[in-house]
């Protein structure tokens, strides 16, 4: 998404500038939501196993409980880095703001992030529609966390491991 913005020569003439550092900080938010909802959900198993101290279950659970973990996680962590992002960015002059969207928007690695980072989140979000039951809004919400932490690492395999790290020369 981040792509479509306009991006000038110089920071000071960068338009949409509030529009496009939320737009960042939020959908870093989304991939921290649901890495997080993956950690309490990998928790609540670890504990359960060793609490009952059985085996591991042949057949994997439904996707649901993990989605709506996700969900949740993603959500409250959506309000936290929000409220993040007004206190940092409280009383700032617009050129600071400006400022930043334009550095985002000039890193190829930042806009490449989010092209993966994106088309993940919109795999995620189709999958939903593949579940034999609905999950709600929720579960929604998780699965694009969950597609946006899939993309995010899709991006760095084709970066690191397949391009090992390097550009092409494009400028």
């Amino acid at each position: 998404m981040s792509r479509y913005f306009p991006h000038p020569a110089y920071a000071e003439d960068q338009p949409w500038a509030r529009t496009i550092l939320t737009a960042h900080v939020e959908t870093r938010a989304v991939t921290t939501g649901a890495i997080i909802g993956a950690g309490i959900v990998a928790t609540r198993e670890a504990l359960q196993r060793l609490r009952n101290n059985k085996a591991p279950a042949a057949v994997p659970r439904s996707p649901r409980p993990y989605l709506q973990v996700a969900g949740r996680s993603t959500l409250w962590t959506m309000g936290v880095v929000s409220a993040g992002l007004a206190g940092r960015m409280w009383g700032r002059e617009e050129i600071e703001w400006k400022d930043r969207a334009w550095r985002l928007m000039e890193s190829d690695g930042q806009l490449e992030t989010d092209d993966w980072t994106y088309g993940g989140m919109a795999a995620g979000l189709a999958v939903t529609a593949l579940l034999r039951r609905p999950v709600g809004w929720v579960g929604a919400v998780g699965a694009v966390g969950a597609g946006s932490v899939a993309g995010t690492i899709g991006y760095m395999g084709w970066r690191y491991a397949v391009h090992g790290g390097k550009r092409p020369e494009s400028k």
